[in-house]
């Protein structure tokens, strides 16, 4: 028995110095400045399908993806950080995370408090209704409802006037949308998906809105990127250089077909912000 022990000893023994040499010889990409030294931690929410997280702490999803594929490039392991959406952001402002995830809007304001990413993705404007309305002059006359914060409600208002209401969340709306208290909804490309794979919205369409001058979203939507800790200039160059290769790779392309949405969402265009 003693002898059983010394083996398995002395095999763990092996095993515990293997990974102790691949960490040893792992070499960082970049110099990255992380909250704990050696970690990457994340701040996340559930946001299908770019970021999940389950009751024990296990992350997926596409945000997620690229940020896993980042701290693998740069020796560092992942720590998520399972918060509600209101405090993600507010996480990496305040030096507890280092970068957030779930689809979170480029925008002027934010680059005054956190770092962004290179675009990942578009989040074009979607219409929910029975005949799949697809034009601003389609929807002329009808009810419309959205989600309170939006970029696009300001124009919104001034385009559909008292015919528009706003929610609070998505949730509320679709029910009045269900009930037929709005004709059309007006969302985001990914919530009306995720809303049908669960088994809401049956008997309606959804469709990208065609451009129109009258709403610019509909001319160039918001695009979406990864937020870091302000400054951070090698974690901000580590999160690119993943968000470059996998636009040119193929890869994200292939994450959003698997996840039931169109390639095209990652066609970006360039950089620009939500103002």
């Amino acid at each position: 028995m003693s002898s059983f022990k010394s083996i398995v000893g002395a095999v763990a023994a092996l095993v515990a110095a293997s990974t102790a040499s691949y960490a040893d010889d792992c070499k960082p990409a970049h110099e990255v400045k992380t909250v704990t030294p050696g970690k990457l931690t994340v701040a996340i929410y559930n946001y299908p399908p770019f970021s999940m997280v389950t009751q024990d702490n296990k992350i997926s999803g596409i945000d997620t993806q690229m940020v896993e594929e980042t701290a693998k490039a740069n020796c560092l392991e992942v720590v998520p950080l399972n918060l509600a959406p209101a405090a993600v952001v507010q996480s990496v402002v305040s030096g507890k995370a280092d970068v957030a995830v779930g689809a979170w809007y480029r925008s002027e304001a934010r680059t005054k408090v956190v770092g962004l990413s290179a675009p990942t993705y578009i989040d074009p404007m979607t219409s929910i209704s029975k005949d799949g309305l697809d034009t601003v002059d389609a929807m002329m006359g009808k009810s419309i409802g959205t989600v309170t914060g939006y970029t696009w409600n300001a124009t919104l208002q001034k385009v559909f006037g008292a015919k528009l209401k706003q929610y609070p969340d998505g949730l509320a709306m679709y029910t009045d949308l269900e009930a037929g208290r709005v004709d059309v909804a007006l969302d985001g490309s990914v919530a009306p998906v995720e809303a049908q794979k669960s088994g809401r919205l049956k008997g309606f369409k959804t469709a990208l809105v065609k451009s129109d001058p009258r709403i610019p979203d509909t001319m160039q939507p918001p695009q979406s990127g990864l937020l870091y800790t302000l400054g951070n200039k090698g974690l901000g160059e580590a999160l690119d250089d993943t968000v470059t290769r996998i636009h040119k790779d193929g890869t994200l392309a292939k994450w959003l077909t698997d996840a039931g949405y169109k390639p095209e969402m990652g066609d970006v265009g360039e950089p620009r912000l939500v103002k």
